[in-house]
């Protein structure tokens, strides 16, 4: 029996995975992720400092020449007799196929097509794009759209910056985005100027289709996505740091390098002219069902991302000294964000201090066929209630929102 198959028996259906950790060159660490304060540039000073750890990824960072091998992809632990042996989700997931991620989503996809981070910079990032399908098709890719959670737990302060800018402001002309692109290598190409930004809101978040351009804020974010790591940096400077040119065309086809109307191409005008982002973008937390039955089970359950196709996140409290199990009608990841207890056979805990390498009890995936029988939870406080987020797939059946 393959290493794969016996830890998802062994786990009846639960696997538990590593914490991956990824630096960004550009960016400085918040220091909000739990990761040991001496540990945030343990990579060295060239790869730049730990801003993101990445949750149930299948899919590879995309960091430069010095990125490092299986950067970005998600280890899972199995403990085989004395030893403890680790092995990629992404290889568990092609060899078991629908037994994992269900047929419906592997007979699609053939793969596990999105994952989740949480991203978590002292300043804000530069204004940019995620190409769509046709456009990333050109650099091998896929298309990305992505959405944002600000979980109050991680949140503690707000970074430099919290607010975040979306989309162009209408009355915006082409032309003037185009001549701020044009002036990328000329200090401030001041791009901001022709968008708006939004005050960013602990226990809410904001829905980002790609085409569209955004500048994140400084609060640490939980960011389900498709499965890609394209983009391109449109804004040349921020937060007083310069943006490599190279960032600007990071996305652009080698035979379209320079033009400055392929940049112009990628970006959905429409989509980002938008007078109503607040009411199209915007997402508060929505109950699952009926608020009280399921206050009466002992647990509170939110859709926190939901405006997407391509995937869906929920919000799962557990009251202190409850137990409770919980169905789902598709495989998810899922991160432990509040409290300790028990998961199917699994103790699960939130730890408070992580070193780089360290292994925790707080990320776990969970088959289709575990998640439609239902997930024990067993919450043993008498004062702390578990809080954990789930990351769906493509087309999650329970989202008829």
């Amino acid at each position: 029996m393959s290493l794969a198959k016996k830890a998802l028996e062994q786990g009846e259906g639960i696997l538990r995975l590593a914490p991956i950790w990824v630096p960004r060159s550009f960016c400085v660490p918040g220091r909000r992720i739990k990761l040991h304060p001496d540990d945030y540039y343990v990579l060295g000073g060239q790869r730049g400092g730990i801003d993101e750890r990445w949750l149930s990824s299948t899919t590879p960072a995309q960091n430069g020449p010095l990125t490092g091998k299986n950067e970005g992809l998600s280890p899972v632990v199995f403990q085989d007799g004395d030893e403890e042996k680790q092995f990629l989700l992404k290889d568990a997931i092609e060899e078991l196929k629908g037994e994992i991620i269900g047929d419906r989503i592997w007979d699609e996809y053939e793969s596990w097509p999105m994952y989740s981070k949480f991203f978590d910079n002292m300043g804000p990032l530069p204004h940019h794009i995620h190409h769509n399908d046709e456009h990333a098709a050109l650099i091998g890719q896929k298309g990305k759209p992505e959405a944002y959670y600000f979980p109050p737990q991680l949140n503690n302060h707000g970074g430099d910056f919290p607010y975040t800018f979306f989309g162009i402001a209408p009355g915006t002309t082409k032309e003037q985005i185009r001549e701020c692109l044009v002036n990328f290598t000329k200090g401030d190409n001041k791009i901001t100027n022709f968008s708006q930004a939004f005050r960013l809101e602990p226990g809410t978040g904001w829905d980002v289709p790609p085409g569209m351009l955004h500048a994140p804020g400084s609060m640490c974010t939980y960011e389900p996505q498709k499965a890609s790591d394209v983009f391109a940096m449109y804004q040349s400077l921020v937060n007083e740091a310069i943006i490599p040119e190279e960032l600007l065309w990071n996305g652009t086809p080698k035979d379209r390098m320079g033009d400055f109307d392929q940049l112009m191409e990628v970006i959905d005008w429409e989509l980002n002219v938008n007078p109503n982002l607040l009411e199209t973008r915007f997402m508060n937390p929505k109950p699952v069902g009926d608020l009280e039955e399921m206050k009466a089970k002992g647990y509170i359950e939110n859709w926190v991302c939901y405006r997407s196709e391509a995937f869906s996140a929920k919000e799962l409290t557990v009251f202190p000294g409850q137990t409770v199990t919980i169905t789902d009608q598709a495989a998810y990841g899922l991160i432990v964000m509040q409290g300790h207890g028990k998961m199917g056979v699994w103790d699960i805990e939130t730890p408070a201090l992580i070193r780089y390498g360290q292994l925790t009890n707080d990320e776990f995936f969970v088959s289709e066929k575990t998640a439609m029988a239902g997930v024990k939870i067993v919450n043993p406080s008498k004062t702390d209630p578990i809080v954990m987020l789930k990351h769906f797939g493509p087309n999650n059946p329970d989202l008829t929102l």
